[in-house]
This record gives C-alpha cells, sequence and structure tokens, in this order.
C-alpha cells in the first residue's frame, strides 16, 4: 500500500484553495476545474475537495454502483459540524519565522502564541483553524527569547 492524500472538503473551495496557497508558501499543484485541488508538498499530498461541486454539477458527474451517504454526499458532509479529530501538521525550520509570516497574512482562525509542552521530547509549536475549522499546528526550530 502506499500514501495517496488526506483530502479536505470545503465549503468555499476558492477560499480555501487562497488560504492554503498562502499557508503552505506554494501554487496549487493540480487543480480538476472547481471540484478538486492538490498540494504535492515532496509526495505528502494535501487536496480540497469542493463539497458543492457534485450537487452543483449533476450533469457532470456519473455515478455507477450503490451511494453511501456517510461518504458521498459531499455537500452534507462540507455542512457538518468540524469535530477537530485530525490534526494538520507542518514543519518549519525557523517557528517564530513562520508565526510571524502566518500573523502578517492574517488569515489564520484562533491564531494561539507559540506555545511548549514536553511529553518524552520538548515540543514548540502553535496552532489555528483553516476556513472550514480544520485545525493546522505548526512546530519547528525555536529557543525561547
Amino acid at each position: 500500500m502506499r500514501y495517496g492524500s488526506i483530502y479536505l472538503v470545503v465549503k468555499d473551495f476558492e477560499k480555501s484553495l487562497d488560504f492554503y496557497e498562502k499557508v503552505l508558501d506554494m501554487k496549487v499543484s493540480a487543480v480538476n476545474g472547481t471540484r478538486f485541488a492538490m498540494f504535492n508538498n515532496d509526495g505528502l499530498n494535501i487536496c480540497l475537495m469542493n463539497g458543492y461541486y457534485d450537487i452543483n454539477n449533476r450533469d457532470k458527474v456519473i455515478n455507477k454502483g450503490e451511494r453511501y451517504p456517510d461518504y458521498d454526499n459531499v455537500n452534507l458532509i462540507a455542512e457538518s459540524d468540524n469535530s477537530r479529530k485530525v490534526f494538520i501538521n507542518l514543519g518549519v525550520p525557523n517557528l517564530r519565522e513562520e508565526y510571524e509570516r502566518i500573523k502578517e497574512l492574517n488569515i489564520a482562525a484562533d491564531l494561539t502564541p507559540i506555545r511548549y509542552i514536553e511529553v518524552f521530547s520538548p515540543y514548540w509549536y502553535f496552532t489555528f483553524k483553516d476556513p472550514d475549522g480544520n485545525p493546522i499546528e505548526i512546530t519547528g526550530g525555536y529557543s525561547e527569547p
């Protein structure tokens, strides 16, 4: 088995695309119209799926076989509450510089300060949310001021 990608079902495709281009500091690697976008970061693919594309473009979607609403009804998935059980973790060489960059972008909801925890090893990080409430944690090299 090989790793394919993690994709997020999003409410506002263009807003999320812009958000992740800024956070990842890279342009989108590939798109399928306004339905799906992929950011290929050295084989670790983070993708965005437009939660409303299929329902708004029924003439462009062909389904075969039984449908399973828990997996196939992406507009309802987009509308569901975000439980924040999955974190997107990104690593950077300089945590302080990245914190300032994210702060200056003014796109991060609920941005925390840089924090520290030690459980088996020291760990510096900060967190924020994307437009759909998905939590993002950024870790990296840091020394206390």
